[in-house]
């Protein structure tokens, strides 16, 4: 369990880091030109540029993926230390703990807000919704060490309740494609 969970803290932080870099290089563009379409605004429900532009966006005053950029470079960081054999002290694995638990509450907070108040997705803000799941599940696995063998099934659940969320937020949009 230990090698996995220093693979999905690696892995998921190198994703989730790109991501939030990706959206502040966008949204800085954005606040440069008003008129910027940023490259993940797709279609009328793949648009990053109309979420970038609501309150939600920028929720402690600054852009959100300010928070991805700094909290992603420390599980990138823990994920690589614990490859490489390092043993974490139990403040690490607690301060971790609270990080990801905040970043989980807060991942789905703005997907309930892009969803059903803003009624619009962005791809890079999926990518951390993706990743953070993860990291999230398998860091709290880590810590509470229960003795459970579908730690897998749990995630599939959590991923295919978000697609029945996404396909019945936008099913209107989606049947018109068919």
């Amino acid at each position: 369990m230990n090698r996995l969970v220093a693979w999905v803290l690696a892995a998921g932080g190198v994703v989730g880091l790109l991501a939030s870099f990706v959206l502040t290089v966008e949204k800085i563009a954005l606040l440069k030109n008003p008129f910027y379409v940023p490259t993940c605004s797709i279609n009328p429900v793949l648009s990053c540029g109309s979420i970038m532009k609501t309150a939600q966006a920028e929720v402690f005053g600054f852009p959100n993926p300010l928070l991805g950029i700094a909290g992603f470079a420390v599980v990138t960081t823990l994920g690589v230390l614990l490859l490489a054999g390092v043993e974490l002290p139990r403040w690490c694995w607690i301060g971790l703990q609270v990080g990801v638990t905040f970043g989980v509450l807060f991942v789905h907070w703005l997907m309930f807000q892009s969803l059903y108040e803003i009624g619009a997705l962005c791809p890079y803000c999926m990518a951390v919704w993706a990743v953070m799941i993860p990291i999230f599940w398998y860091t709290t696995l880590r810590n509470i060490k229960p003795d459970f063998q579908y730690h897998s099934v749990v995630l599939i659940l959590w991923y295919l309740l978000i697609a029945a969320g996404v396909l019945q937020a936008f099913w209107f949009y989606w049947s018109t494609l068919v």
